[in-house]
């Protein structure tokens, strides 16, 4: 599954109503680390597709980044059942990102 491109719009339908597990990357274009976390995350979708992965720009998303009080990225956040379930900060190996899961 490719990693979708999450908004204020589709939150509701994308991760809180999801049936499965959702991955959600909280990043922005100017950050380096979040940069380096793409390819990442991308392995991740293709490697788990039972995963939902989906990015959220704090700069386009301001909102959500405030209500998940994202202060560091890239943060990254499991979402369960559509409640957050874990979180991480910083870039993350794939081995480290399939533990939080």
């Amino acid at each position: 599954m490719a990693v979708i491109n999450i908004t204020k719009d589709n939150f509701q339908q994308e991760v809180v109503a999801a049936s499965q597990t959702v991955l959600v990357d909280f990043w922005a274009t100017w950050c380096g680390p979040c940069q380096m976390m793409g390819p990442i995350l991308d392995e991740l979708a293709t490697k788990h597709p039972e995963i939902k992965v989906g990015k959220i720009n704090v700069d386009e998303q301001p909102e959500l980044a405030t209500q998940f009080q994202i202060d560091a990225i890239p943060a990254l956040i499991v979402f369960k059942g559509g409640k957050a379930a874990a979180q991480t900060v910083g870039l993350q190996p794939i081995e480290n990102l399939e533990q939080l899961l």
